[in-house]
């Protein structure tokens, strides 16, 4: 007997082969939704897989059908795909979505929004983050924004369609778009003997691995509720402890120069886990209201994303391998500037 029928909507996504699976494993019936309708070479046969785009008229209400007793949306980004959801809520038992921890601002109004806005720019947030904490005003003009009229709309109607939102953290593992981790992979496969790090290597942005998130997803589908809860692994490492563990990974050492303050040259030593200002979250809500425990640790998992990254590398500039880097705007792998830099000290 299963616990019901599943859609998880973005399915073959990096989160969405994890949380398939998770539910797969946790006895319910689940059909997983994608543009291309591919499939998980890991999952089970009884997974159906249907395409379709959300965008097209009907086609979100054709995939569900007659009904199904929890919805896994984890390409939700705006309130116009929560009015979408609400459309559905007489054939949607429960729901979890995906949110973000973008929502978030500091108390002088800073947040991911801001922080290209100079040195100052960046928030200042509390260690470790509630979920108590302010957000950003909703709206349609950046990430964060779009993300919080998401959730304030579904929160709003949660006696009509009982909704987890999860404000996921820095995501990792296989098969992510933007790979953090890659910032220092391709220095260990490149066999570079030094690792430039900004901020004394303290800078720390909360990690979400995607079998964590699938775990959370798997707890809010059994346990159907309105509430929003941070996604999150169980430890925040520095960006200095991550670099080891990399390089313990790959089996190469290297040696750490660890810069006081701000980038010396340009963005030498700058990373993509922020600068001095941790972004931590608090677990705690997420241990209370699901029993969530971690299936995870952040050194543990990263065997399996270390090898996807290198095999992701295989013939092709980092760049090529992962376009959606672009975004940062910068050349993550300047070795002319840190050589020369180094060579400065010497």
């Amino acid at each position: 007997m299963t616990k019901g029928h599943a859609c998880v909507l973005g399915g073959t996504g990096q989160v969405g082969r994890a949380a398939v699976r998770a539910l797969v494993a946790d006895g319910w019936e689940v059909t997983a939704v994608s543009r291309g309708g591919g499939r998980d070479a890991g999952w089970p046969a009884e997974v159906r897989s249907v395409a379709l785009d959300r965008e097209e008229d009907g086609a979100l209400a054709d995939a569900i059908g007659e009904g199904q007793d929890v919805l896994v949306d984890l390409v939700a980004y705006d309130g116009g795909h929560a009015a979408q959801l609400l459309g559905l809520a007489g054939r949607i038992g429960s729901a979890v979505v995906v949110s973000s921890g973008a929502v978030y601002q500091d108390e002088r109004g800073r947040s991911f929004d801001t922080q290209h806005e100079g040195p100052e720019g960046f928030p200042r947030y509390p260690v470790p983050i509630p979920e108590s904490l302010t957000t950003v005003a909703p709206g349609d003009s950046t990430y964060g924004t779009r993300k919080v009229a998401l959730e304030r709309e579904l929160l709003a109607a949660g006696d009509r369609l009982p909704t987890t939102l999860l404000r996921a953290g820095a995501i990792h593992g296989p098969y992510c778009r933007t790979p953090r981790e890659l910032f220092f992979v391709k220095r260990a496969l490149d066999r570079r003997p030094v690792r430039v790090l900004a901020y004394g290597g303290t800078s720390r942005f909360h990690p979400a691995h995607v079998e964590n998130l699938a775990e959370l997803i798997r707890l809010a589908a059994a346990n159907p509720g309105t509430r929003v809860l941070n996604a999150a692994d169980g430890e925040a490492p520095t960006v200095a402890e991550i670099c080891t563990a990399v390089d313990a990974v790959v089996g190469v050492e290297s040696e750490t120069v660890l810069v006081d303050g701000a980038p010396p040259v340009e963005r030498l030593g700058q990373t993509p886990w922020g600068t001095d200002r941790p972004i931590v979250f608090d677990m705690s809500e997420a241990e209370r209201a699901l029993g969530y425990r971690p299936v995870v640790g952040y050194a543990e998992s990263l065997p399996a994303t270390v090898e996807w990254l290198a095999d992701r590398l295989t013939g092709r500039g980092w760049l090529e391998a992962f376009p959606a880097l672009e975004k940062y705007d910068f050349d993550w792998f300047d070795y002319a500037t840190e050589d020369a830099w180094l060579a400065s000290r010497r």
